[in-house]
């Protein structure tokens, strides 16, 4: 696969993925947990949507070295 297409494919997938944990944890939060309820949660998909970036910029992003 070549570099701009894994870039793309990647950035979309990443992207695609941060929106639906991130709604989630927000529905989560407003919804019948509340806050307080949702706190935890929240900060789990903090760290692995932190996680997510960080492996997709690993993967397609970096170019491995000669």
């Amino acid at each position: 696969m070549s570099y701009h297409v894994k870039v793309i494919a990647g950035l979309i997938g990443t992207v695609l993925f941060l929106i639906f944990i991130g709604e989630l944890s927000r529905s989560i939060s407003h919804g019948f947990a509340g806050f307080w309820g949702g706190l935890p949660f929240m900060l789990i998909v903090i760290v692995v949507g932190l996680m997510a970036v960080y492996d997709y910029w690993e993967e397609c992003v970096r170019r491995p070295k000669k």
